[in-house]
């Protein structure tokens, strides 16, 4: 491409409009072969390939920005347990679980900050992600700063549909393997 004066998106779309369009696509197409019509297209903004919407989810979460910075810290933890109760609700919707939960907090100067803790087994019910939250929230220091946003999110989602447990050996020859 780079011989061909084409170093970007524009170039290629400029290069593949230079002429008659279907004198452009002949030019991509000898030059790239099949690609060269792909190239012609995208250049185009057209792209026949069907939107795939059902992807693995890969986390659950939720999160809540405040109209008012939030200041009061018995005020912090009840809406962190409302985004707990909403986290475990998608859960329930999606029948799944997950083994790392996520905090994230973002103060009235947009400084954010997550902390995360990864547990042996999943997760899913409203005590233990409120529970893991509040401890992970209990671990910043505020330094009397306001907050802005809240959010909880699970991800290693245990689908048992996406996954496969396999119990590996603890002991070989007698020896631990690590």
């Amino acid at each position: 491409m780079h011989s061909l004066g084409i170093h970007s998106g524009a170039d290629l779309k400029e290069r593949s409009s230079l002429t008659l369009p279907q004198a452009s696509l002949l030019e991509l197409t000898y030059h790239f072969g099949k690609a060269g019509h792909y190239y012609y297209k995208i250049a185009r903004a057209e792209d026949d390939r069907p939107v795939e919407a059902n992807r693995v989810r890969k986390s659950i979460g939720a999160e809540t920005s405040f109209a008012k910075d939030l200041t009061d810290h018995n005020e912090m933890l009840q809406e962190l347990e409302q985004i707990a109760q909403i986290v475990e609700q998608r859960l329930e919707q999606h029948e799944t679980q997950g083994r790392t939960l996520t905090l994230k907090v973002k103060f009235s100067d947009y400084h954010q900050i997550t902390r995360s803790k990864t547990m042996l087994a999943p997760i899913s019910e409203l005590s233990t992600i409120f529970e893991i939250a509040k401890a992970l929230f209990e671990s910043i220091d505020l330094e009397n700063r306001s907050i802005r946003l809240l959010g909880i999110s699970l991800s290693n989602l245990d689908n048992a549909k996406q996954t496969q447990v396999i119990q590996l050996p603890l002991f070989q020859n007698g020896n631990i393997i690590f």
